[in-house]
């Protein structure tokens, strides 16, 4: 047998079992296929829907995904149990406003976890600039700092932006704005 085929089938089982053991790794259960996908500093998904300025529908793999952005809160628009907080329309409408129909990218954060108690996804959402969404929302009085209960990775960026926001007097922080 010519050396050349020796050479040409070695190389082909080799793609070969590299392709069926990548797909074993991917079919694996114990793999989290979602945090493989999501974390990587390219992958872009596109917004589905804006909840409220802290919870988005994103279409992650062909699901869609209810997203809770990590260390932000922003008054309440859609809560049963409560009625439509000050500023919370404002909030709501501008994270429409940046996020509506755009694609964005993802940041996992092994400190808090990957969902919470509702099932929804725990991510910081980038711009495609690279702007931190979550932080953004805060710098411009449309959050606040939200600590669930364990510190996080841009904590102290996002107590900065809030008091920065406060002292300026933006958004929800502006003289007035929150008075009955």
């Amino acid at each position: 047998m010519n050396k050349n085929y020796i050479v040409i089938i070695a190389v082909s089982l080799f793609v070969v079992g590299l392709i069926c053991c990548l797909g074993v790794l991917l079919d694996n259960p114990i793999i989290d296929k979602e945090k493989l996908h999501s974390s990587r500093d390219d992958a872009l998904f596109g917004v589905v829907r804006v909840i409220d300025g802290d919870t988005v529908i994103i279409k992650i793999d062909g699901k869609n995904e209810t997203v809770r952005l990590i260390g932000i809160n922003t008054p309440e628009v859609v809560d049963p149990r409560r009625p439509v907080e000050c500023f919370g329309i404002e909030a709501s409408n501008r994270a429409k406003e940046i996020l509506s129909g755009k694609r964005v990218r993802l940041e996992v954060d092994d400190l808090v976890g990957e969902r919470d108690k509702y099932g929804r996804l725990l991510k910081y959402i980038f711009l495609e600039d690279g702007i931190n969404f979550n932080k953004m929302m805060i710098n411009e009085g449309y959050a606040y700092e939200y600590t669930f209960d364990l510190p996080y990775k841009y904590q102290s960026e996002f107590k900065q932006a809030e008091k920065e926001a406060r002292e300026a007097k933006r958004g929800l922080w502006a003289d007035g704005v929150c008075e009955n």
